[in-house]
């Protein structure tokens, strides 16, 4: 019999990994190849905006809440002594650690630095600052997209080891 508290923690894992990994694909998939085709000035422009609106209470409720909640299911299930459940929670938290560490170590002082830019529009060297600004950023954030994807799986692989999928 399954018990409901690590039954919900297991839930809210999933449910903010998954929320997680479906953000930063939207962005792989669809924001990013957009502002690639896009003048400089625009992509300064866009990625200033998004870095400032992204910075809302929602967001870092499920920025942390995803590390939070698999932190504690992992615990709780190596607590109850479902290795089949606390192996494949491990690798989800050690995952989107992965992700937090792109996330803190390279996209953040991106963004950073193209804020002390200054509005897009009054930046003598557009390309200059977007050279510096949009390769590295959207490197980092494909390998955090995909250490944020193998969390969420790992965390699928956990909810079938606990009999709840």
């Amino acid at each position: 019999m399954t018990d409901p508290v690590r039954t919900t923690t297991l839930f809210i894992a999933a449910i903010s990994l998954g929320l997680m990994a479906g953000l930063f694909y939207g962005y792989a998939g669809s924001v990013m190849p957009a502002l690639r085709r896009a003048d400089d000035h625009t992509v300064i422009d866009v990625m200033q905006r998004i870095n400032v609106a992204i910075q809302n209470p929602l967001f870092g409720l499920l920025f942390t809440g995803a590390l939070i909640a698999t932190g504690v299911a992992a615990f709780q299930q190596f607590s109850a002594g479902h290795t089949a459940v606390w192996v494949p929670l491990v690798i989800g938290l050690v995952l989107y650690l992965a992700t937090m560490a792109i996330t803190f170590g390279v996209n953040i002082p991106l963004n950073n630095r193209l804020a002390a830019a200054g509005p897009a529009r009054g930046i003598a060297d557009p390309q200059r600052v977007r050279g510096e600004f949009f390769d590295r950023w959207v490197r980092a954030h494909h390998q955090r997209t995909l250490t944020c994807t193998g969390a969420f799986a790992a965390i699928v692989w956990s909810l079938i080891a606990y009999g709840q999928i």
